[in-house]
């Protein structure tokens, strides 16, 4: 035995030391047991946050519960459904006027640049503001998602309690992970597609240093919405079987047939925001003339209004006719373009998922029609086209086949639901190039889509590679040839290198933008080269570990 133990110890000095030395240097144990919090903590403000919707709601429908709006509102006066969204708008206008600095409420979008070039940071009184302005606009009837916000929210928790601990940059944006995940799995009660979601759309990457912890966070927060609701599904589903394997190739028509309702609906909601800009109009007016507009369609079609969860399970439960399924389509895709046009809060989560039950169940009824003995139910098709709409909107096709598979246990809808999903979002990204989020992204000059490499060079400034006049040029400043160029502390690293590139300089001055005849140092190619590398290496560790 101490033979053995002497020739273990150099294994464990040479082996197993400085894994356990590395583990601890980035502080994982911390991280696991803060992702454990978080999870726990945003578990109970997702609830805090329905609950929230649901008073609101209350107080014109008399009821909290998301599943009864459309019936309830159909009930009420028409004057009623027309009025309440624009009170609901007038607020939200308020808010967002004199309380968000903003001026427009955050979503999954802002987690992502948050992650991208904030270091993980996202300001905790501009997060809750946004999810209350959110809280506001679904209890009034806007029609939009609440999983996008709640996604924010979360993402915004993270962010508040890791800024107490001294954790490195790549541990902090693990951190906004570990919320993303947590809000998720509350949302849907669908731990493994939350943490997929946040590998997939928020990191962008599935290194094993954040797998834990997200994984740690996802479960915690499952765990508290269970012990509240109960091992619930976030959709009534129907009951369902695949008839036949030659109903693959309907599957994968109907793969495309919701490509083109997701190309079709991002095109509409950029159209509708291009309107609004081009609309000169005091901002919180804003708010009040689009819930006008969404009260009005709410009077004919009260399935538009709010969250839309009930119209998507009648979707499932194949209690709408053909011509309602289209109707409600065309319906929901303008109203909630016109939700998020008005600058109301809320997501595209559930717009997608509804957009996708009516398109699945639709395309069902059709191919009873045609193959009457090959066809499944068509609220078969209705799931499977959930998850083929909502993969190409969100730019999420593993995170959202694997919500169809904890929605429905079966391995052999997810068979049926990956050829439509897949097909979905290839031609998303032929027509759009982008997801939803990655479109809201680019309208602010970030062009993450692109890569890695290409965001690097667009969050490193000139003033980061600046390198100060010496003691001599301080005290009589160089003469410049008046073909060199010249850059500002606030010119990205990818002006640097433009201007390195067009001329055959070594150092390029750097001058203050507002006197460019006063010299603060030079840019030198090198530096410019040698930070550039730093940060793709960095950024390939953190990817990979």
């Amino acid at each position: 035995m101490p033979e053995l133990i002497r020739r273990l110890l150099p294994v464990v000095g040479d082996r197993i030391a400085p894994n356990v030395r590395q583990m601890l240097d980035d502080r994982q144990p911390t991280i696991w047991l803060l992702a454990a919090v978080i999870g726990a903590v945003v578990g109970y403000a997702v609830l805090i946050f329905r609950y929230t919707i649901g008073n609101v709601q209350s107080l014109w429908l008399g009821h909290a519960g998301h599943d009864v709006v459309a019936t309830l509102a159909a009930d009420k006066p028409w004057w009623l459904i027309l009025i309440v969204p624009a009170l609901g708008g007038l607020l939200v206008g308020l808010l967002l006027q004199y309380a968000l600095p903003k001026r427009r409420p955050e979503g999954v979008a802002d987690v992502i640049e948050a992650k991208a070039i904030g270091g993980g940071h996202i300001n905790f009184i501009h997060g809750l503001g946004s999810a209350l302005v959110a809280a506001i606009s679904l209890g009034a009837g806007a029609s939009a998602g609440r999983e996008g916000p709640a996604v924010h929210l979360g993402a915004t928790l993270a962010s508040g309690i890791g800024r107490h601990f001294q954790l490195p940059a790549s541990a902090k944006r693990t951190l906004l992970g570990c919320g993303v995940a947590a809000a998720v799995s509350a949302s849907f009660n669908a731990p493994i597609a939350g943490v997929l979601f946040a590998l997939e759309v928020i990191l962008a990457h599935y290194a094993l240093s954040a797998f834990i912890p997200i994984v740690i966070a996802s479960v915690c927060a499952t765990l508290v919405t269970r012990n509240h609701f109960g091992d619930f599904p976030a959709f009534i589903l129907p009951d369902y079987e695949i008839t036949s394997y030659w109903e693959f190739p309907a599957f994968a028509l109907l793969g495309i047939t919701c490509g083109v309702v997701a190309i079709c609906f991002q095109f509409v909601a950029m159209s509708a925001e291009w309107a609004a800009r081009g609309i000169t109009m005091p901002l919180w007016l804003r708010p009040v003339v689009g819930g006008v507009m969404i009260g009005a369609i709410g009077v004919f079609l009260p399935e538009i209004l709010g969250v839309g969860y009930e119209a998507t399970n009648a979707a499932l439960t194949q209690k709408f006719t053909l011509v309602m399924l289209l109707v409600l389509l065309v319906a929901k895709t303008v109203a909630t373009s016109i939700t998020l046009a008005s600058r109301f809060g809320g997501g595209v989560f559930s717009p997608s998922l509804y957009l996708g039950a009516m398109t699945g169940a639709a395309f069902g009824i059709i191919a009873a029609w045609v193959f009457p003995e090959y066809a499944s139910s068509n609220g078969l098709y209705a799931i499977v086209g959930m998850g083929a709409v909502a993969a190409a909107v969100l730019g999420a096709p593993i995170s959202t086949a694997l919500i169809v598979f904890e929605l429905t246990l079966d391995y052999q809808v997810v068979i049926a639901a990956l050829p439509a999903i897949s097909l979905a979002s290839g031609m998303m990204q032929a027509f759009h190039g982008q997801s939803f989020f990655h479109w809201q992204l680019s309208q602010r000059g970030l062009f993450l889509h692109e890569g890695r490499h290409q965001q690097i060079v667009r969050e490193i400034h000139v003033r980061d590679i600046l390198t100060p006049l010496s003691e001599e040029e301080a005290a009589e400043p160089p003469e410049r040839d008046d073909e060199m160029p010249m850059l500002t502390p606030e010119d990205t690293l990818a002006a640097a290198l433009r201007a390195f590139d067009m001329a055959s300089y070594t150092r390029i001055p750097v001058v203050d933008g507002s006197d460019t005849s006063k010299v603060l140092g030079w840019a030198e190619h090198i530096t410019a080269l040698n930070t550039y590398n730093k940060a793709l290496v960095d950024a390939h560790v953190e990817e990979h570990r």
